[in-house]
């Protein structure tokens, strides 16, 4: 794991100021036509990043010029509290001027078959094609205490061989049903980040970032972008055991 592409930081702000300033600088690089996508992740981490983003840069984003898309998504109504959409609309999306046509929310209301066909669609329609598949200029990642990513867990590794931009995925605990970006789509991407805090994310960071053996029964093992950048950007408790 080279230097460079881990980051040790001390508060979400400093994540929240440089996302903010990296979006700017490679808008700044783009056409006045094209769009900046991002793939959103879930969780309590996250949440705080879109929060300390909705109230210190609202203003700061051409948010006209962003297109937001998720990484996954449970099969809950947009209206309950496990849904990642809620949780993005409730920290950041109602904070910020961005047009309603630029959200592309994963519908987990719908049959998952037919959402996750949906979604693929949306995808190939919305983001410039690399390698001959989609590709987003930034993914965000969380990481689970399993070593999954997106909702790629243990057991299906498949996922990242899948030629389907989008699946369903079951998780493994509860039995819930989601839907994932696929595994070549993560891979696709200009640039993935992870975004991990805690201590009990630190035994499986240090495992992944060491490969060591036996390391790749946890899916972000394998998250590795082609001709992108991967950047992991931990907390100290994460990083304890690095």
């Amino acid at each position: 794991m080279a230097k460079e592409n881990l980051t040790i930081i001390n508060d979400i702000a400093e994540v929240a100021k440089e996302s903010v300033d990296y979006i700017n600088s490679q808008l700044e690089n783009f056409t006045p036509e094209r769009y900046f996508t991002i793939a959103l992740a879930g969780g309590n981490t996250p949440k705080k990043l879109f929060r300390h983003i909705a109230e210190n840069y609202a203003t700061a984003l051409p948010w006209n010029r962003i297109k937001l898309f998720w990484g996954d998504e449970r099969c809950v109504p947009p209206d309950i509290n496990e849904s990642n959409f809620k949780m993005t609309y409730d920290n950041l999306i109602k904070f910020i001027d961005i047009p309603p046509e630029n959200i592309f929310r994963i519908k987990g209301e719908n049959n998952p078959d037919e959402e996750a066909f949906n979604y693929s669609i949306a995808l190939g329609q919305n983001l410039r094609s690399r390698n001959g598949l989609p590709s987003f200029d930034l993914i965000m990642l969380g990481l689970g205490e399993d070593g999954h990513t997106a909702s790629i867990f243990p057991g299906r590794l498949d996922l990242f061989a899948s030629d389907e931009y989008c699946a369903t995925a079951i998780h493994p605990d509860t039995g819930q049903k989601r839907i994932t970006i696929t595994g070549k789509i993560i891979n696709n991407a200009a640039k993935v980040a992870f975004l991990v805090t805690g201590v009990k994310k630190a035994k499986v960071v240090s495992e992944i970032l060491y490969r060591v053996p036996g390391a790749d029964k946890y899916p972000a093992y394998f998250v590795n972008p082609v001709n992108g950048k991967l950047r992991w950007i931990l907390d100290a408790e994460a990083a304890s055991v690095l």
